[in-house]
């Protein structure tokens, strides 16, 4: 759900009908900016709303698509993250995914005064992140409810899916089959080279723009996760009711 384009209100009450028509995750993005329509938009910030999200709903996991690591400290990203968990364990288990990714919205970095850096110095400063903000996890008290899942996005195969096979629970891309088999290949190569089994690792991949046949395709690879987009102002649910009906007839 893209916090744009919309008062928080209607964004309050889709997450509620989101959480009724039976979605397992709900997602916003860390942005400042809307990405998309009129770029100066009515926008909202990731984490104040995801903590709201926490309170709001009982049974989704949530969490941001992806969060940019640029913007927060990571001992500070570790402990915001640690809060929403607690925030959200209303039967004692959180159900915060700490999605995660290197930025690139040049925009955000200019107007909030963030050095931009370029696409490797961005990736390195996350390479350098997540060891933080696992052993911040590990000092906080109280501890997470739970191993706090990390998803990471991002396809580049030389830095990104080394973060992935380090780090990661679930691996988040937009890759087309023909391309995420191949990535998938890259990443056992990466999970070898750090002493990792890549199997444990959740597969995630979005299905806007793409039909039933290629879905079913990312789902012989292995996707078991699948995110689909959709923004303000008017969130386009009847696209989620499809894919719902599409997950529970492929689960049946």
């Amino acid at each position: 759900m893209a916090p744009q384009h919309t008062l928080y209100p209607h964004i309050r009450d889709t997450v509620l009908e989101l959480e009724q028509l039976g979605v397992d995750v709900l997602f916003n993005w860390d942005h400042f900016f809307p990405l998309s329509g009129d770029r100066e938009g009515l926008h909202f910030e990731s984490w104040t709303e995801l903590a709201a999200w926490a309170e709001l709903t009982s049974r989704v996991e949530f969490g941001a698509l992806v969060n940019c690591n640029s913007y927060r400290n990571p001992d500070l990203q570790a402990d915001m993250a640690r809060t929403i968990d607690h925030i959200s364990a209303k039967d004692g288990t959180g159900r915060f995914i700490f999605g995660t990714g290197s930025g690139w919205f040049e925009r955000d970095y200019v107007e909030y005064g963030y050095e931009f850096g370029t696409a490797g110095s961005r990736l390195n400063d996350l390479a350098a992140a997540m060891p933080r903000i696992e052993e911040r996890w590990a000092k906080l008290n109280p501890p997470p409810t739970r191993k706090i899942p990390v998803l990471i996005g991002g396809g580049g195969e030389k830095k990104t899916l080394r973060i992935v096979a380090q780090h990661a629970d679930i691996w988040h891309s937009f890759a087309a089959p023909a391309d995420l088999q191949r990535k998938l290949g890259i990443l056992a190569e990466h999970g070898a080279a750090v002493g990792r089994d890549v199997s444990e690792i959740e597969i995630s991949n979005e299905l806007r723009n793409r039909d039933e046949h290629e879905a079913d395709a990312l789902r012989e690879l292995g996707v078991s996760l699948f995110t689909i987009g959709i923004t303000g102002p008017d969130y386009d649910v009847q696209t989620v009711r499809r894919w719902l009906a599409w997950r529970d007839a492929a689960n049946a």
